[in-house]
């Protein structure tokens, strides 16, 4: 698996949404006796761990276009290399706070299209029919006829999608007689169920994505680029107040610190600046900060560190301070919307 995974990193170099491989090094002081390791870039939260803390409620529509996009670009890359992932799931997609978007990691089962050396690829609930029957196939010593394709990637993550949706872990709905027979008809069940908050037009643009990326037949399943030209892509979604605490940026925002008055005072305007200015220095250099005096973003401090290592410790210790006699509340906040001067109406 190193071997492999390190060739496939190396061939894969370059792509924003593919985690980065910095060099290799010698373990000598692991149990069993020195050990290869891959020196990857550090990363952040993974999209099992945004399930879980979406849990029953679903991810928000913005989490989940922002994922879908920087996914298949990743895979729309990849597989022009052509090469497969193999193992495509919500652990192996990780937010990276540097460049505030998702990456794919683990090519341990990775292959060139064509040279499949391991049979048992993907993992369960995630597995597409094809790797399915094949694994059953090299159970029983019998070769399967059909090769393994970059299709099997895109079911994978038609699954994901589906998770992120509907807040549900699929396993065992995946593995029923019932989704063989019509998944089709199981998608449309979790998009008009009552519990799914978002039913509006873009729902629909969503399941019809998703649903391309579930054919049983791989011959009929949307490739990545074709799949990044769907209508959900052209929709301006706007973060979720949880998705700002959960994705760490280098720009921090802090709500309930300034008074509608001591945004009128000049004095007390330029006094509240240098203190807040004060308090964030202690986290690392800042590098810009912002207090809009109008609205939108009337009365929020915005504070844009040089990374996102700062401003994570500084989004730790803030939240709960009392300022002023008010409770501080840090979010993250994305730097490209920051950057050009973009602030989200309503985030909550």
């Amino acid at each position: 698996g190193f071997r492999k995974e390190r060739a496939a990193l190396e061939q894969l170099r370059g792509h924003r949404n593919i985690v980065t491989l910095y060099g290799v090094f010698t373990n000598h002081y692991s149990a069993n006796g020195p050990s290869r390791c891959l020196l990857l870039e550090l990363l952040d939260i993974s999209v099992s761990e945004l399930l879980l803390h979406s849990s029953s409620q679903g991810c928000s529509m913005w989490m989940i276009q922002h994922c879908a996009r920087d996914v298949l670009e990743a895979l729309a890359f990849l597989h022009h290399k052509g090469y497969v992932h193999a193992d495509l799931k919500p652990r192996n997609i990780l937010w990276s706070a540097e460049e505030e978007c998702f990456k794919l990691i683990d090519f341990g089962l990775s292959f060139k299209e064509g040279n499949q050396d391991v049979k048992y690829i993907q993992t369960d609930g995630y597995r597409a029919p094809e790797a399915e029957l094949q694994n059953c196939l090299a159970q029983a010593g019998l070769q399967s006829e059909t090769e393994c394709t970059s299709a099997v990637d895109l079911w994978s993550l038609g699954i994901v999608l589906l998770e992120m949706f509907s807040g549900m872990k699929l396993k065992h709905t995946v593995q029923s007689q019932e989704w063989k027979t019509n998944n089709s008809a199981i998608i449309d069940h979790i998009f008009a169920s009552e519990g799914v908050v978002n039913s509006a037009i873009p729902a629909y643009h969503l399941r019809d994505l998703i649903k391309s990326m579930l054919h049983c037949d791989q011959g009929k399943r949307a490739s990545a680029e074709k799949a990044l030209c769907s209508p959900f892509f052209s929709i301006p979604f706007a973060p979720h107040i949880e998705d700002l605490v959960m994705l760490p940026t280098p720009v921090l925002r802090l709500l309930n610190v300034l008074s509608d008055a001591s945004l009128q005072c000049e004095e007390e305007y330029e006094d509240i600046l240098e203190d807040i200015r004060e308090e964030c220095q202690k986290y690392g250099p800042v590098v810009s900060l912002l207090i809009p005096k109008e609205n939108p973003g009337k009365g929020q401090v915005f504070v844009e560190y040089a990374n996102a290592g700062d401003s994570k410790a500084a989004q730790k210790m803030l939240t709960g301070k009392i300022f002023d006699g008010k409770f501080v509340v840090a979010t993250f906040y994305p730097l490209s919307a920051y950057k050009r001067g973009y602030l989200y109406q309503n985030l909550l």
